[in-house]
């Protein structure tokens, strides 16, 4: 490749997350870290396996790779009802104040899960986990479960 290309190339990728970036406004942010920590997962399962004893099998991959899938369409499920609770408000004439609350609620949930996975992960392959970084984000994905309970209001 030319560096014509490479330019070409970096000019399309920038765009299109520079687009990405400004449909979903603040939902980006969580988003971005989901994916990273959805592949720093994958990795550390990876690495993780033979200290548990397993046998790295391509259906066990197979299998993880659809339950990242998954997080991502949950993610999604959570944007569709953002978008139904705002289509309801503006019928009934309320204007509210967010656009994606269900959707960063369940993002945030879900990012302190892949948190917890790999530091089972890191713990399974050997090194020593600090008691307070498990307990902590223990409490914010309490948290988010907290916030996201309707029956709290």
């Amino acid at each position: 490749m030319t560096k014509q290309d490479w330019t070409k190339w970096k000019g399309i990728i920038t765009g299109g997350l520079g687009a990405l970036t400004a449909r979903l406004g603040t939902l980006a942010y969580p988003m971005a870290v989901l994916a990273a920590l959805n592949l720093v997962d994958y990795a550390t399962g990876y690495l993780a396996a033979p200290c548990r004893g397993q046998r790295r099998q391509s259906d066990v991959g197979f299998r993880g790779i659809v339950k990242k899938v998954c997080m991502w369409l949950l993610v999604g499920l959570g944007a569709v009802m953002d978008w139904l609770m705002l289509y309801a408000g503006e019928a009934v004439g309320i204007a509210l104040p967010f656009h994606f609350l269900a959707a960063a609620l369940v993002a945030v949930w879900l990012i302190c899960n892949e948190v917890i996975s790999i530091l089972e992960n890191i713990g399974d392959i050997g090194v020593a986990l600090p008691p307070f970084l498990l307990k902590a984000v223990q409490w914010v994905k309490a948290g988010a479960e907290k916030k996201g309970d309707p029956g709290d209001e």
